[in-house]
């Protein structure tokens, strides 16, 4: 399973005030010298987190993958093609949101989001859909041609009650075993942290989790080398 580090949050700190620092650039290469085996970023529409300047820079310095998370939009798809992420993560957006809140509905989209998946498959660019742990969304996204899913854990990372911990992880697991069988990747990811990630490295037909607000949180404390080492120690269970 390998880990890849979305550096959103080092751009939402620089954002705060308006200035150069934190570079999120700079804290990729970081996380990639610390071991992380990808670099994910969000190029939002209002350009909250990263912004154009950062995605440039970002398909020039990153040595591992780069995973550009993105809405659907001409514009956005776009930038995609010019930049050449290895990987273009399509995710829902909502202007109002503080973070992504769930799944695609790919199969109440599919001729817009089967365009957007032609138009960057044409450009060189492997296509994920972030999706929820659901049967009908799986396999709508193998139906218009996605190479893999990104399965949303945010349901699982948020539930407190034993059962629901344990019904959300029987529902990723069967998720991944299905999108698997259809031939599909599968990533997954969203509010995954220290405590919790061990119990979805299990699921051995996930290949990527993509993990951004603990580890830069984390590293606030013991700095960015090591919240990412640690992490890292989680998820290849060594």
């Amino acid at each position: 399973m390998r880990l890849a580090i979305n550096i959103d949050h080092v751009a939402t700190l620089r954002q705060a005030r308006g200035g150069h620092e934190p570079d999120p650039v700079s804290a990729a290469h970081i996380c990639e010298l610390a071991g992380a085996e990808g670099i994910v970023c969000h190029l939002r529409e209002d350009r909250r987190h990263v912004n154009d300047r950062d995605v440039r820079l970002l398909r020039e310095t990153v040595k591992t993958r780069l995973d550009l998370e993105m809405a659907a939009t001409d514009e956005i798809i776009k930038i995609a093609i010019q930049t050449k992420p290895e990987l273009a993560t399509l995710v829902p957006e909502r202007r109002e949101e503080k973070t992504t809140e769930g799944g695609l509905d790919v199969r109440g989209h599919k001729k817009h989001l089967a365009e957007a998946v032609k138009a960057l498959q044409g450009g060189g660019i492997l296509v994920s859909l972030f999706v929820e742990p659901d049967r009908v969304q799986i396999e709508a996204a193998r139906e218009i041609g996605a190479d893999m899913i990104e399965i949303h854990t945010g349901h699982y990372a948020n539930a407190r009650v034993d059962r629901d911990v344990h019904e959300h992880l029987v529902r990723i697991q069967t998720a991944a075993k299905l999108a698997k069988s259809l031939g599909l990747g599968v990533n997954a990811g969203h509010g995954l942290n220290y405590v919790n990630t061990e119990a979805i490295v299990a699921i051995k037909e996930i290949d990527e989790l993509s993990i951004g607000h603990a580890v830069i949180s984390h590293a606030v404390s013991v700095g960015l080398p090591d919240a990412v080492r640690t992490m890292l120690h989680i998820v290849k269970g060594r």
